[in-house]
C-alpha cells in the first residue's frame, strides 16, 4: 500500500548556502531543478536519494534575498531524516568538521536524535532508527552508504487545534497515533515515517517567508486516489482545494483545520520522466504553461555550484545584488539599476539581450516606496528627497569600490545601465562623484538634483534613451545640456515608446557600445 510522506517543501533565502548544506553536508542528491510552477522567475530545487524516490524528497522554493518568515502554529516547524542508529557518531563528527552546531543526541520516542539548523534556521533532525530503510542511499566520497541519509523520518507540525489536525491527517492520509507525550501526538504511517502533531496553543501564528516550511506532501497511489480524496474533501467542506499536474506527479493542495498546507501527490511518473537516473538534476525544466522558454528564465534564476564545482562566491556588500555569469565571458561587466517598484532581477533579461557574454551585476535599491524598492525616495513623481540621494549615492560608490576587487571586475570595461529611478541614480552619482562611472546608458531619465554641482565628465561616454511619449521626455533636453556642459561624450536616442522599455532599447544600447568599443 502506498502511504507516508512524498516530499516536504521549504523556502530558502540563499541558494548557494542551501546547496552546500543539503547536497554538501547532508549528502543528498540534487535530483531536479525547475522554474517554479506558479512563478517561472522562481527556482525550485529537489533533493533526495540516489534515484529521487518518493519519501526521500525535500524541496526548496528559492526566494533569493527574500524576506524571512515566522515559525508559528499553522505550519510545520521541523523536518527529520532517518539514519542508521550506529551512524549518530559519524554525523556528530561530520557536523564538527563542517562547523555546524548541534544539540544532542537526546532520546525522543526512544530514538537517538541530533538537532541542527540549516542556513535559513530551519530545525533539521537526524534520527537514528531502524524503522526506515532504502536500497538507494545517496553515498558520496565522504559519506558511505551505511552512514547516508535513508529517507525522511518525518516532520513536526505546530497547531492550536491538535485534535482536529491529528484527525484530519489520520482520516485522509492513513496515519494512526502510535505514541503521545504531554504536548505531542505521534502519528505513524504504514511506510514507517511519522508526523508529530505538537500543541502550540498560545503560540503566535506562522507567517510565510524564507526559513519556513511551506507544506508537507503525502503519497498517493495514483491519479484516481487524488480524485477520490478531492471528492471526499469537497463533501466535508474542507475549504479551498486545488489540483495541479506538476509533471513529476499529479497532486492536490488543501489546508487542515488549523491552517497547515498539505499536498497529496502521486508517485508516478516520478523524477525520471525527463532525465535518466545518471543525469538527474543536471538541466533546468521550465513548465510548459510558461512557454518552456529556457533562456529567458536562466538569466533571472540565481546561479549556484554543486559540491566540487567551480563557484563565484557572492560577497557581503552594501546593496543586495545578483550576479549572472555567461558561459563564455568577454571580460565586460554590465552594472544594472532597476526602476521604481522592480528589483535586482528585473533588468537581467535586457542585460543579456545587450551583452550575451558579459557578467551581469544587478543591484536592488535600498529605499522603499509602498514596500517596493527604489534607489532613493521621491516626494512627487518629478521631485526627490535630496538628502536621501546624497546618502544613497555614497553607499552606491562604496558598493562599486568594494565590488571591483571582490569580483575581479575590470573597471575600464564596466558599463552602467539604469532605467528610470536607476538611471537617475547613475546621473546623481556621475555629477556628485565624477570619474567613478565612465560608461553609462540612461533609459527614461531626468536630472534628480535640485542643485547641480560643477562636475568634470570629460572621458565619460553617456547614452540617453528617451521615449517620445514618456511623461519624463520633457526633462531629457535640460539633462543633456548639463551633461554636455560637464564635458561628457553624449549620444542621444529617442524611440517611439512611452516609459516602458524593451527590444528597441536593447538594440540602441548595443549599437552605442559598438560605436566606442566598450
Amino acid at each position: 500500500m502506498t502511504s507516508g510522506i512524498h516530499h516536504i517543501t521549504l523556502i530558502t533565502r540563499k541558494v548557494q548556502a542551501n546547496v552546500d548544506f543539503y547536497a554538501g553536508f547532508l549528502g543528498l542528491r540534487l535530483v531536479k531543478r525547475t522554474a517554479g510552477f506558479e512563478d517561472a522567475m522562481q527556482l525550485h530545487l529537489l533533493y533526495g536519494d540516489a534515484i529521487g524516490s518518493p519519501g526521500s524528497l525535500v524541496t526548496f522554493l528559492v526566494w533569493e534575498d527574500g524576506a524571512p518568515g515566522r515559525v508559528g502554529h499553522g505550519q510545520p516547524s521541523e523536518i527529520a531524516f532517518a539514519i542508521a542508529p550506529e551512524s549518530i557518531g559519524f554525523w556528530l563528527t561530520r557536523a564538527l568538521r563542517y562547523n555546524i552546531s548541534t544539540t544532542g543526541p537526546t532520546q525522543e520516542f526512544d530514538e537517538p536524535v541530533i538537532r541542527l539548523k540549516d542556513p535559513d534556521g530551519v530545525i533539521v533532525k537526524l534520527v537514528g532508527t531502524a524503522a526506515l530503510a532504502t536500497d538507494t542511499p545517496c553515498a558520496t566520497q565522504e559519506i558511505l552508504p551505511q552512514d547516508a541519509i535513508r529517507r525522511l523520518r518525518g516532520a513536526t507540525i505546530l497547531t492550536d487545534k491538535p485534535e482536529g489536525t491529528a484527525a484530519f491527517i489520520g482520516r485522509h492520509f492513513g496515519y494512526a497515533e502510535t505514541a503521545r507525550t504531554e504536548t505531542i501526538r505521534r502519528l505513524g504511517s504504514a511506510s514507517g515515517d511519522v508526523i508529530d502533531v505538537r500543541d502550540a496553543s498560545g503560540f503566535w501564528t506562522a507567517a510565510p517567508g524564507t526559513g519556513t516550511i511551506d507544506h508537507i506532501a503525502f503519497r498517493a497511489a495514483d491519479r484516481a486516489a487524488v480524485d477520490d480524496l478531492r471528492t471526499r474533501l469537497a463533501a466535508e467542506d474542507a475549504g479551498t482545494i486545488s489540483a495541479h499536474d506538476r509533471k513529476y506527479f499529479f497532486s492536490l493542495y488543501v489546508r487542515e483545520p488549523a491552517g497547515t498546507l498539505f499536498e497529496f501527490a502521486t508517485d508516478a511518473p516520478g523524477m525520471t520522466v525527463d532525465e535518466d537516473v545518471a543525469s538527474l538534476g543536471t538541466r533546468l525544466f521550465v513548465p510548459e504553461h510558461f512557454g518552456g522558454d529556457l533562456e529567458s528564465n536562466l538569466v533571472v534564476l540565481p546561479q549556484f555550484a554543486l559540491p566540487g564545482e567551480e563557484r563565484f562566491t557572492q560577497r557581503d556588500l552594501p546593496f543586495i545584488h545578483r550576479l549572472h555569469q555567461p558561459d563564455h565571458p568577454d571580460g565586460r561587466t554590465l552594472v544594472l539599476l532597476h526602476g521604481s517598484g522592480a528589483n535586482e532581477t528585473s533588468l537581467l533579461p535586457l542585460g543579456r539581450q545587450i551583452a550575451p557574454n558579459s557578467l551581469l551585476f544587478s543591484l536592488r535599491g535600498r529605499s522603499t516606496e509602498e514596500g517596493f524598492p527604489r534607489f532613493f525616495r521621491r516626494i512627487t513623481p518629478f521631485s526627490f528627497d535630496q538628502k536621501d540621494i546624497v546618502s544613497e549615492v555614497e553607499a552606491f560608490v562604496a558598493m562599486i569600490e568594494g565590488a571591483v576587487p571582490a569580483y575581479g571586475i575590470d573597471r575600464e570595461r564596466m558599463v552602467f545601465i539604469g532605467y528610470s529611478n536607476g538611471a537617475n541614480m547613475l546621473i546623481a552619482t556621475m555629477l556628485l562623484h565624477p570619474g567613478l562611472i565612465r560608461n553609462a546608458a540612461l533609459l527614461r531619465m531626468m536630472n534628480p538634483l535640485e542643485t547641480v554641482p560643477d562636475a568634470d565628465l570629460s572621458g565619460t561616454n553617456i547614452l540617453t534613451v528617451t521615449g517620445a511619449t514618456d511623461a519624463y521626455s520633457r526633462y531629457a533636453s535640460p539633462l543633456e545640456a548639463i551633461l554636455r556642459k560637464a564635458g561628457a561624450t553624449l549620444e542621444t536616442v529617442t524611440l517611439k515608446a512611452g516609459h516602458e522599455i524593451g527590444d528597441m532599447d536593447a538594440k540602441a544600447v548595443r549599437e552605442w557600445l559598438k560605436s566606442f568599443g566598450a
